[in-house]
């Protein structure tokens, strides 16, 4: 007899209740940055993007030619010291506005990185009882089962003996066991 499963007709998927959840977390976390944060966000997206550019080219272009002589107007910097001292100043408190950015995204990947980790860690554990059961179930059955890896995928692994081997092979290079 097959079975077919579907989502409930009462609730979402898994899938879209997922996405909702995640939706909601990104909200939330938008709503708590700092006032600082959100200013060098924007500070970053603005400076990030082509009218920025566009900007800054037409600025340059046109101190240029008034402190070459090619316009009417007079010029104001013939030596183009106060041009290299507004880029400067400039290029250093967009830096920082860029890094301030970075370090708060990285903090959010980071965030993350520990709970696809956390959700690895959890699927392993999970998928070696699920082994072992279904396991029992064909000794109990007697079913034949291929024994090559069952008893390595049985045995739970810890993340600290992966961590090591993964440190072990950098610093000595891959080996293959």
């Amino acid at each position: 007899m097959e079975q077919t499963f579907t989502k409930p007709p009462d609730g979402p998927s898994v899938v879209a209740r997922n996405i909702e959840a995640l939706l909601q977390r990104q909200s939330r976390d938008q709503q708590s940055r700092t006032l600082q944060q959100r200013i060098a966000d924007a500070v970053t997206a603005a400076a990030g993007s082509l009218p920025f550019v566009y900007v800054h080219l037409a600025v340059v272009i046109l101190w240029v030619l008034v402190n070459v002589g090619w316009t009417p107007l007079k010029a104001f910097d013939p030596t183009f010291v106060l041009l290299a001292t507004a880029a400067s100043v400039e290029a250093i408190f967009l830096s920082t506005f860029v890094l301030v950015t970075q370090n708060r995204m990285q903090r959010e990947a980071d965030r993350r990185a520990d709970l696809d980790l956390q959700i690895s860690l959890l699927t392993e554990h999970e998928l070696t009882r699920t082994i072992q059961l279904v396991n029992a179930i064909a000794a109990k059955v007697g079913a034949q089962v291929p024994i090559d890896e069952i008893e390595e995928l049985q045995r739970d692994i810890s993340p600290e003996q992966v961590l090591d081997a993964i440190d072990k092979a950098a610093t000595n290079g891959p080996s293959i066991n």
